[in-house]
């Protein structure tokens, strides 16, 4: 038992050293004035709270989920079962990720960006995170936070777009239109667990 516990605290801190690293990497270039201390703290929360939701939610109903699907269906959906818990720790972090072109509001002299460019900045963000280490610098500047349930409506939206394509079989069965449902519900429970940490709801 105590390897087991052991095990399970070296990927907590192995998981919590690497969210915050990234975040470190990703304030320094773009020369982040928020504290190192804060940085850390807000990570704990975030971190605790994902496993936190992870070990008593969501695992047990993927668990349950796939049974089902089996059973009832002869659905195999071990494959978009772990690629939805990987978006759900993703979903976690999301909304903090855009924050490499956010302004304050009352910062003048930037044009706003269109609506659809500000949802870019949330969809395809870790791909403007590597276009950002990449050294392109690009002029997109918002005000928008991410932090509120438009932009988590607009989000599951896109998982939904994105788990069709990846995963719809023809002709559609019910199993197969199912999985292709539940996907994003993992985004979304990610993505809610930031909020409730944020305060948000």
């Amino acid at each position: 038992m105590s390897k087991i516990r052991k095990l399970l605290s070296t990927l907590y801190h192995a998981f919590f050293n690497f969210v915050l690293h990234s975040f470190k990497s990703i304030n320094r270039r773009i020369r982040s004035k928020l504290p190192v201390w804060r940085m850390r703290e807000e990570t704990a929360e975030h971190v605790h709270s994902s496993i936190k939701v992870f070990k008593w939610l969501i695992l047990p109903a993927s668990l349950f989920y796939a049974f089902l699907m089996f059973f009832f269906f002869k659905v195999n959906v071990l494959g978009s079962m772990l690629w939805g818990l990987a978006v759900f720790f993703y979903s976690n972090f999301l909304p903090d990720l855009p924050s490499i072109y956010r302004r304050k509001a009352a910062d003048s002299g930037v044009e706003s960006l269109p609506w659809y460019k500000r949802y870019v900045i949330l969809l395809f963000a870790p791909l403007l995170v590597w276009i950002l280490f990449s050294g392109i610098r690009l002029n997109w500047r918002t005000t928008e936070t991410y932090h509120n349930f438009k932009s988590l409506t607009v989000y599951s939206v896109f998982l939904f777009v994105v788990g069709f394509f990846a995963f719809i079989r023809f002709p559609i069965q019910t199993g197969n239109l199912i999985e292709v449902i539940i996907f994003p519900l993992y985004g979304i429970a990610g993505y809610l667990t930031h909020l409730k940490v944020d305060k948000i709801w």
